[in-house]
Formats: structure tokens, sequence, C-alpha cells
């Protein structure tokens, strides 16, 4: 009998350099007020549904939000270094528009040609594809058949939904944008994936 496997995969919540428009990467900022509402409404919205295990990245703004989502069911609650964010290097907790001025090639790569984007000490978004993915298929083979929940980054979630979609690198930024704790379902059965949500802010109350 095959099963059939289900995978959510969220966003954390808002939080304050998201508000500053500051990079974050593996650096972190606390969940703003909003933030933990939104993670408060996708814990309310799936209150009902089915979840067996969480995996979360291993940064405070992840793990606080699946916190939330979870309220007081018992289910595990896992931390992965592979889910964090991309490492932007010497980018982090720093404004968009500085480094927009201060690199501006590569600030237009990685918006529009993700591929090619590269700064000191970073990684690139193959790099965050590859541990990503890898831990994905971890989980999946780990937990088959059961009600996964992810955890994760904007450039994570990203990456993940592009495997998925067989979405080429090129195209990564395209829509659906990926709002704070937005949710992705994706059903596998018989090893075809079919995606139920991509980026669904349903759950929002304001």
């Amino acid at each position: 009998m095959n099963e059939k496997t289900t995978v959510y995969i969220v966003r954390h919540g808002q939080t304050e350099w998201n508000i500053e428009h500051r990079l974050q990467g593996h650096q972190d900022s606390p969940l703003t007020e909003l933030g933990v509402n939104q993670a408060k409404w996708l814990g309310d919205s799936l209150e009902n549904e089915k979840i067996d295990v969480i995996y979360s990245s291993s940064s405070e703004r992840t793990m606080k939000t699946a916190e939330l989502i979870r309220k007081d069911r018992e289910i595990p609650i896992y931390k992965s270094d592979e889910l964090k964010e991309i490492n932007l290097g010497i980018w982090e907790g720093r404004k968009q528009e500085e480094v927009k001025q201060s690199h501006p090639e590569q600030f237009d790569h990685f918006w529009n040609d993700p591929e090619l984007f590269a700064v000191e000490r970073s990684e690139t978004f193959q790099q965050v594809a590859n541990r990503a993915v890898h831990k994905l298929n971890e989980i999946i083979a780990h937990h088959s058949g059961k009600h996964i929940l992810i955890v994760t980054h904007t450039v994570v979630v990203k990456v993940l939904m592009a495997f998925f979609e067989d979405r080429p690198m090129k195209q990564l930024w395209e829509l659906p944008y990926i709002h704070p704790t937005c949710l992705s379902k994706i059903v596998i059965e018989e090893d075809k994936a079919e995606i139920v949500l991509h980026g669904d802010i349903s759950h929002f109350k304001e």
C-alpha cells in the first residue's frame, strides 16, 4: 500500500528587521506583535488538521513561529540548521537600500538572476537548495505517511517549492509572493507530489 504524506511548508512571522527592510539571513531579530499574531492565526487555522511532527530552522524567529503554531499540542519540534535562511555574508543586518547602493550588480542578481548571486562569505542559492532539498527528502523518507510541518524562511520556501514545481532558478522569485506565515501544502503519493496550496494567507485576520 502506498502511503500519502502531507507536507506543510511555512515561512516565519513578521520580524523587526522585516519592517526595517534589513537582511537577516543567518542573523536574527524578534517577531513583531503582528508576526506573533500571524503565527497564532495559522495555528488557529491548523488546529483541527493532523500534524505529526514539526521541523524548524534553528533560527529563533522560526522556532518561535513553530511553537505558536503548535500551541499546546503534544507535537515534537526538531531544529535543523539545514532549514536556515540563506547566509548573506557581509550583507547581514544591513538595509536593502544600503546594499543596493554598495553592491548594485549583486543586488540585481539576487532578485533577477539568483544563480549568479554571491557576496563575500555568503552562500549561493544553489548551496541553499542543495542543503534544504536534501533535508526535505530526508524528512519525507523518515516520516512517510505522516503529516509534516516545516517552518523556515523565504529563500528556503522558494527553493523547496521550486523543487516540487521543477521551477528553474532563474524564475525563483516569480509569484506567488511568500508572505510571513504563508502556507504551502504538498501531498505526496506514489512519488508524485501535488501542490494543494502555495503561499496561502487565507488565515490572516487583518
